[in-house]
């Protein structure tokens, strides 16, 4: 998960879940939603939510050495460079004061505590397809990590993409907000690579390219870009076999999640090796293996991605 209080258009991660210790927690029905929701909040199925949606890799600043999620980590895009905000329990640096309705707000609509508008550099429209149990959890989880006292790096970004007041044009011309409705006519595996694809991997806010206003080029979900984060190319996801995924087995998609490595020997690089190592090398075989079914039924698309340029 990423809460970016910066404005931007651009994140990254491929990164999915929906079960610890083998119970589901990316509930796909409305019926085990409404009946997970009585019971109280779990912080140990938050820890999970946590990895899932990739929180770790992006407010952790590992690179200056920072604290656990205290954030801070630069994320450089064509809007200009963000910094991920802290998202500990401090109360006059972090997220300490919110209240679960803030948290449920932020994470459903986009809208923080103050009625001030995030921008998708934070993945608040793919976020908006989580469950309310997962936002609970997730939140519950949050309360638990150590409190750090560290004030918010400010954005570097130029007019116009500075000017808040604007998203609300932008929500009301992209946002479709959740909870994820599940596909009665798909299988339960599909249905729950879906959710994990969509909601809490929000791996289309990087997979797939935008248009000039930063939302995402629904003709192109998943076909990759060459302007991903930090400059960085971002793969083809969908299943053609010239410029995707298609050549790959199911059994090919779990084993990079899991371990990074593609059917050819090479490493995943950049941002997804670390994302393999705190997301998706931690999700169950079952939740790898849904993600892999959801993105072998795909319509291929033929989009070929340049690799990144070597790095000065």
């Amino acid at each position: 998960m990423r809460i970016w209080t910066g404005a931007g258009a651009w994140i990254w991660s491929l990164a999915a879940c929906l079960a610890i210790a083998g119970l589901p927690i990316g509930q796909c029905a409305r019926a085990e939603d409404a009946t997970a929701a009585a019971a109280a909040p779990s912080a140990e199925r938050g820890a999970y939510v946590l990895a899932a949606a990739g929180c770790v890799e992006c407010h952790t600043d590992k690179k200056n050495k920072g604290a656990l999620l205290s954030g801070g980590r630069a994320l450089a895009t064509p809007f200009g460079t963000f910094f991920s905000p802290n998202i500990t329990p401090d109360p006059a640096t972090g997220i300490g004061k919110w209240s679960n309705t803030d948290f449920r707000r932020a994470i459903r609509d986009g809208v923080g505590p103050k009625g001030a508008h995030f921008y998708p550099v934070f993945p608040y429209p793919s976020f908006t397809l989580m469950t309310d149990t997962d936002i609970a959890d997730l939140f519950a989880y949050l309360k638990t990590v150590p409190a750090v006292t560290k004030p918010n790096t400010p954005r570097k970004v130029a007019f116009p993409y500075n000017v808040r007041v604007l998203m609300v044009v932008w929500n009301w011309l992209y946002l479709r907000r959740g909870p994820y409705e599940p596909n009665p006519e798909k299988s339960a595996a599909w249905n729950r690579g879906a959710y994990l694809v969509q909601a809490l991997g929000h791996c289309g806010e990087c997979h797939t390219p935008r248009t000039r206003l930063g939302a995402l080029d629904g003709d192109m979900t998943l076909a990759g870009t060459e302007d991903g984060p930090d400059g960085d190319h971002v793969p083809n996801l969908t299943p053609d076999k010239e410029t995707g995924i298609g050549k790959w087995a199911l059994e090919d998609i779990t084993f990079a999640l899991q371990t990074g490595l593609t059917p050819g020997g090479d490493s995943l690089g950049a941002s997804m090796g670390e994302v393999v190592s705190e997301s998706t090398g931690k999700l169950s075989a079952d939740d790898r293996m849904a993600i892999a079914v959801y993105l072998q039924s795909l319509p291929p698309i033929h989009h070929r991605v340049a690799k990144s340029k070597p790095k000065s």
